[in-house]
């Protein structure tokens, strides 16, 4: 006769009581998303779509509502949720991907620990490019070392303005930085109009939300982060780097590639809470009815597990010192 040691018994008793305990607590709540961006971008696009479809996989099927809190390129909103938000599993973050980095540089305005948030998944990842308007006549990383190029960014710390930042260091390109935008979409925007030749995007945003600017040809991309997409033919950053030392600053400062769009709780969060919330970020991205809408929208499914997103992030804020201060003097002075 099969014998079940003490242990063992109380796990199998105690899991129905856990998934019940969490079922009981999230009937009739609501959840906040908090989106770091502003509306409209790829951020804003991938939080809502998740609000959308993660209600049916959490364990009593609360409200999920997105709330967009801009500020500081999403520090104001990881610093909420660090800090005021509710620590009980009823605040989520959509973080952009350069806040871990910016904890690791020292940047100011930082006041969260991203290794106490619990992450809970990505849906893919994908490389940051620069685009630039075709009126503007510059095809190439070489024709942006001789000539200026206005690029438009939002804020210090954001990679719209860091990215273009790095390539004026590294590369030697030409970049005309232009902040103040609030959020890619008025960026877009304003280079549609002739404010400005360029924006910061990633290319998954590109494909989801300006496809016709592709196929017509309307702008061209001049280079990409790794791992590199097999859909662009154009160089990689960490590729024309001049030497090793640059090329390993340049990997901190785009490190957040690896994060994708991150989905995080608050910290202290009951563990039982995170592991319901985790499963359902995962049961959503397999659910085919959500990724008929990803694909509808162009968005590619390839999603990151909570617990590698939580292992990127303790990688990154583990940089070594110096490598950080080189990194600071591009993505916070």
């Amino acid at each position: 006769m099969l014998r079940l040691c003490p242990a063992l018994c109380l796990l199998l008793l105690a899991s129905p009581a856990l998934a019940d305990s969490v079922a009981d607590f999230y009937r009739g709540k609501t959840i906040n998303v908090l989106v770091g961006v502003n509306v409209g971008g790829g951020y804003d696009f991938e939080a809502r779509l998740l609000a959308r479809f993660m209600r049916a996989h959490i364990p009593g099927n609360p409200v999920l509502v997105p709330q967009n809190m801009i500020g500081a390129g999403g520090i104001k909103m990881a610093n909420f949720l660090y800090s005021i938000a509710p620590q009980d599993g009823t605040a989520l973050g959509m973080f952009p991907n350069t806040l871990v980095t910016a904890q690791a540089v020292g940047t100011e305005g930082v006041q969260y620990d991203a290794n106490k948030f619990s992450w809970l998944g990505s849906i893919t990842t994908s490389p940051v490019t620069l685009a630039v308007w075709h009126a503007a006549g510059v095809q190439s990383i070489e024709d942006a070392r001789k000539r200026e190029v206005v690029v438009a960014a939002s804020n210090k710390g954001a990679i719209t303005y860091t990215f273009p930042r790095m390539l004026n260091e590294f590369l030697g390109t030409k970049l005309k930085i232009v902040s103040g935008y609030q959020g890619n979409s008025t960026m877009v925007i304003a280079m549609e109009r002739g404010e400005v030749d360029s924006v910061t995007n990633s290319w998954d945003s590109w494909k989801s939300l300006n496809p016709a600017w592709l196929a017509e040809k309307k702008i061209n991309l001049l280079v990409q982060t790794e791992p590199k997409s097999k859909e662009l033919n154009i160089p990689s950053v960490q590729e024309l780097a001049r030497n090793d030392d640059d090329r390993k600053v340049i990997q901190l400062i785009i490190s957040g590639d690896a994060l994708g769009k991150p989905m995080a709780t608050a910290p202290n969060v009951p563990a039982e809470r995170v592991k319901a919330l985790r499963d359902a970020f995962e049961a959503t991205v397999r659910d085919p009815e959500f990724i008929k809408a990803a694909a509808a929208a162009r968005i590619d499914v390839n999603p990151i597990a909570g617990v590698q997103l939580q292992d990127t992030v303790q990688k990154v804020l583990a940089t070594p010192k110096h490598l950080a201060e080189r990194a600071k003097s591009i993505i916070a002075e």
